[in-house]
């Protein structure tokens, strides 16, 4: 047997955003209903090199499907300056559940952010307002053309704004879709105010005002990934619907953390996990719904999921570089 080597333009060719889209929500059941196993992420600490690996496994039984594998990624903050090389790096090992037998090797920066996509249009699906037309994207980074296809594939977007303190980037964000959607750089305040937003920053201290979100607006907040990272002002989450991609995580290290670790907020803030959501459990976005937010701090079973639609595209489409890496 063969394995697929996939490098950044072999995922993008092989992941069709609707399948991840679908093939995510099918892990939130999943995990929901019991049938995936992920473990928590683990951590090797570098000191001498100002730098971290994270792995993080998981096995996911989608129904139709089943998948196991394990990213793993860094994050060395010295990397852009020291050796021109970007602070986090991932690859993903896709393996056969049954044999376990490595299927595939993937660029996992890439996947990283269809996963992080789907999530959103997962949530943004049961949670935004049916008939959503606008979205505010609040940094315009790696992660915002990923988002806006997403988002788009669930609700039928035509105007977007896009807000990040680089006018650099925001004028190539608008050059790059302008010909698809009513595109323009603008204010985080008049991002907040659209049908759905999405923030993807990685700052420390809110940036986004209560005054400025919409009252019936869903946020999508992406960006927190660590202890003491925070986008939204506390009192957006204490008006909202709040869901999570994970309690356990999140209070660690989403969106909440912050405000969680001073008691602003507890468990009685918690709507739902997404999963509850996704199963039936309890309902998304209701008539007396105003504000929703979802906490998203990425989760193994997403990149798995993901990982499976690129490989199970590639076996069609001749994608990937086929390698006899195993001695068998």
């Amino acid at each position: 047997m063969e394995t697929l080597l996939f490098d950044a333009g072999a995922v993008e060719e092989s992941a069709r955003i609707g399948a991840v889209i679908g093939a995510v929500e099918d892990a939130f059941g999943a995990y929901e209903r019991g049938d995936a196993v992920m473990p928590a992420k683990s951590y090797v600490d570098l000191p001498r090199y100002n730098g971290d690996f994270r792995a993080m496994p998981a096995y996911v039984d989608g129904g139709s499907w089943d998948a196991a594998g394990v990213k793993w990624v860094n994050s060395h903050p010295d990397n852009p300056a020291t050796h021109d090389l970007p602070t986090v790096m991932g690859t993903m090992i896709y393996s056969d559940p049954e044999t376990a037998f490595p299927l595939g090797i993937m660029d996992g920066t890439v996947l990283t952010r269809l996963r992080t996509g789907a999530a959103a249009a997962v949530a943004t699906d049961h949670l935004a307002i049916e008939g959503a037309t606008s979205l505010g994207i609040v940094g315009a980074g790696g992660q915002a053309p990923t988002l806006l296809a997403a988002i788009a594939a669930v609700r039928p977007i035509e105007r977007v704004v896009i807000a990040d303190r680089s006018d650099e980037k925001q004028a190539a964000f608008v050059e790059a879709f302008e010909d698809r959607f009513d595109v323009r750089a603008g204010t985080i305040a008049e991002a907040a105010g659209r049908d759905v937003l999405a923030t993807a920053t990685p700052v420390e201290e809110p940036i986004v005002p209560r005054e400025a979100v919409g009252e019936h607006t869903h946020v999508n907040a992406m960006g927190a990934d660590a202890a003491g990272k925070q986008e939204l002002a506390e009192a957006i989450l204490l008006d909202a619907k709040l869901v999570v991609d994970d309690d356990e995580q999140c209070v660690h290290s989403g969106e909440i953390n912050v405000p969680w670790s001073r008691g602003v907020l507890t468990e009685t803030n918690l709507y739902a996990e997404l999963g509850e959501i996704v199963v039936g459990e309890k309902a998304g976005r209701t008539p007396e719904d105003g504000i929703t937010v979802f906490d998203s701090t990425g989760l193994a079973i997403q990149d798995i999921a993901a990982a499976h639609v690129v490989y199970e595209e590639a076996t069609g489409t001749g994608a990937g570089e086929a390698v006899s890496l195993l001695s068998v």
